[in-house]
């Protein structure tokens, strides 16, 4: 059996190599030749899934998307071909989760302002959305969402519409999926009259698609309300951000929000345990299989931490500004945005380092956080 695969899935040679051959390969750059004779495709969201490149193909048996979203996949080609698909829903977003909640401590550190003091918007309230409120309200920060077709559904929380939600929050965070028909279509949900009509010291930050919001008109209103504060991490015209908005944004990432190790992980594992499934085979491996240990594991804590120990603390596992910095330094090189991501294999969420002697310290936020806890 043939593999094709995305070379920048990790994990793919310890779970796959005993089901037949892998060639990895550029998931941009992906061609319909190339395809011509697998069995087996697996990609992440860079790739367009089509009639264009499967044209060739006569006997691919499964398609996997290492992504949340599907935006990338003629779903109904795949149907009409009864190619068996399967994304990764929900794969990335503890890492999504997390790297929101550091990047607003970022922000509150670099403005000198408690993160608690913000109403903190979140649109779209699936997977990553729900990772954001969780990170939130264990630290105790007021929330608001906004998911129409969730609120239709019967889901039972309480949501607000988008108009509302951006007339009562100061900071608006979105994590919703890229859609251009219908009803709840997102393609520049926030165009220019919804950027212009936000709030006086709004954070704004984009960790879902970049098209979300309109980016040329993002940079007309940047340029004039320098109180705005953005936290970039996906952008039209990927891999080919304008740089002017990176240069306007507090942060910007090459769309590594959810690309913790665990996150990645668990995109990989997932797309290894259904094609298993399909071949009637068991999935002997997990996820404790594939990660490192980290270097410190535990870390004593003598007392309950102030934000900006809290913040000190994020950064132990994952400083943000590291990625902020080195982006800035490559955007514009061709090729590195992709380079970027492809080795980014330093990050690791809350959970991979516990804390010890928290009793007696009214911490358990910290565990309801993701922080291991490790009470004495």
């Amino acid at each position: 059996m043939k593999l094709v695969v995305d070379e920048n899935m990790p994990y793919v040679q310890q779970l796959f190599a005993p089901m037949g051959d892998i060639v990895a390969v550029n998931g941009r750059k992906l061609d319909a030749a190339t395809v011509a004779d697998a069995d087996v495709l697996l990609v992440r969201s860079v790739t367009r899934v089509n009639e264009a490149l499967l044209r060739d193909n006569h006997q691919l048996q499964f398609v996997g998307s290492a992504t949340i979203g599907t935006d990338h996949i003629d779903m109904a080609y795949l149907a009409s071909r009864n190619i068996p698909f399967t994304n990764a829903p929900g794969c990335n977003a503890t890492s999504v989760g997390e790297y929101v909640f550091i990047a607003l401590l970022e922000l509150a550190a670099k403005f000198g302002t408690s993160l608690k003091q913000r109403k903190v918007g979140i649109v779209g309230a699936g997977n990553t959305g729900s990772a954001v409120a969780k990170c939130l309200k264990a630290y105790g920060v007021s929330t608001v969402l906004c998911d129409p077709p969730k609120a239709r559904n019967g889901d039972s929380r309480e949501f607000a519409s988008l108009e509302t939600l951006l007339a009562d929050c100061d900071v608006i965070t979105l994590h919703v999926p890229l859609t251009v028909d219908g009803q709840d279509a997102t393609f520049h949900l926030l165009d220019e009259t919804r950027l212009r009509s936000l709030r006086p010291d709004t954070w704004l930050i984009n960790a879902c698609r970049g098209e979300v919001i309109d980016n040329h008109a993002l940079i007309s209103v940047k340029s004039e309300r320098s109180d705005l504060a953005l936290v970039m991490d996906v952008w039209e015209g990927e891999p080919n951000p304008i740089k002017a908005l990176v240069d306007m944004a507090d942060i910007a990432t090459p769309h590594i929000a959810g690309y913790s190790l665990e996150g990645r992980a668990r995109g990989t594992l997932m797309l290894y345990q259904q094609l298993q499934q399909m071949m009637g085979m068991p999935a002997s491996k997990s996820l404790d299989d594939l990660l490192p240990k980290r270097w410190n594991p535990r870390l004593l804590m003598n007392a309950a931490p102030t934000e900006k120990e809290l913040l000190s603390l994020c950064r132990f596992i994952y400083d943000l500004r590291d990625d902020d910095r080195q982006f800035r330094k490559i955007h514009q090189i061709p090729g590195e945005f992709d380079n970027m991501r492809k080795n980014h294999r330093h990050r690791r969420e809350f959970s991979a380092l516990a804390l010890e002697n928290l009793s007696g310290y009214g911490v358990d936020w910290l565990s309801e956080l993701g922080f291991s806890g490790v009470h004495r």
